[in-house]
């Protein structure tokens, strides 16, 4: 994939350019500083797989029985995190994604899909890092996530079947968990891979003049997952 293939490339020059300079001087003295303490910021850039695991209601009241499906989706993201002691840090990410909606089974199942939204799911998460002076460095961490819905809009093969469709899909607040491990490359560059489970709920409405208002209810909860590299400031 593109982004898998840009990761790997913004890993190589961090491994090679960028790294070379990083190991001769750390920035509170002539050593280089194994690891991460309070006050650090962290950044980094990564390519992410967003998987759903809908679960999804009936679209009523116009075809009770018929679910839908969303596809999976990748992305580039970057984050930050703020260590405020030498093992718990705050990471906000930021990244938007691209799905789309599809029937199941039935009349919407013929169709396939039905309708393609972006979501903006900024989330904000506290993290233990169990190893702060080493190489590697394992975490955990929990949060809250605010989910955006934006640019949604119905397919053509939906409106070319009952005419203009209006969609909209109701924002989310949920939880968040992850997972993750940094590993140096440098004192200040490092590899990053984590994965993230978000709990996002929404409904989705369409609006046709022929059909009148159609709903469903559909649970995301995506599994996040993602490589990229990070630098110590």
């Amino acid at each position: 994939m593109t982004l898998i293939r840009t990761a790997t490339v913004l890993l190589a020059l961090a491994a090679t350019g960028i790294g070379t300079s990083a190991w001769a001087q750390d920035r509170t003295g002539d050593e280089p500083r194994v690891g991460i303490r309070a006050g650090d910021v962290l950044l980094r850039a990564r390519a992410i797989l967003v998987a759903p695991n809908e679960r999804s209601g009936s679209i009523l009241p116009a075809f009770p029985g018929e679910t839908v499906k969303v596809n999976n989706s990748v992305m580039p993201e970057v984050d930050a995190t703020y260590m405020a002691t030498d093992h718990i840090g705050f990471e906000l990410i930021a990244s938007t994604t691209k799905h789309s909606v599809s029937g199941v089974r039935g009349t919407t199942g013929s169709l396939g899909k039905l309708a393609s939204t972006w979501v903006l799911p900024p989330t904000l998460t506290a993290q233990y890092h169990f190893a702060p002076t080493q190489h590697v460095r394992p975490y955990v961490g929990a949060g809250i996530n605010y989910t955006i819905f934006w640019n949604e809009s119905a397919s053509d093969s939906l409106q070319s079947a009952v005419g203009p469709t209006k969609v909209h899909l109701k924002d989310s607040v949920g939880w968040a968990a992850q997972a993750g491990v940094d590993v140096d490359i440098t004192p200040r560059i490092f590899v990053n891979c984590d994965v993230k489970y978000i709990d996002i709920d929404t409904t989705a409405r369409l609006d046709n003049a022929t059909l009148g208002r159609q709903r469903v209810n559909v649970s995301l909860d995506p599994l996040v997952f993602g490589i990229g590299v990070g630098v110590r400031l």
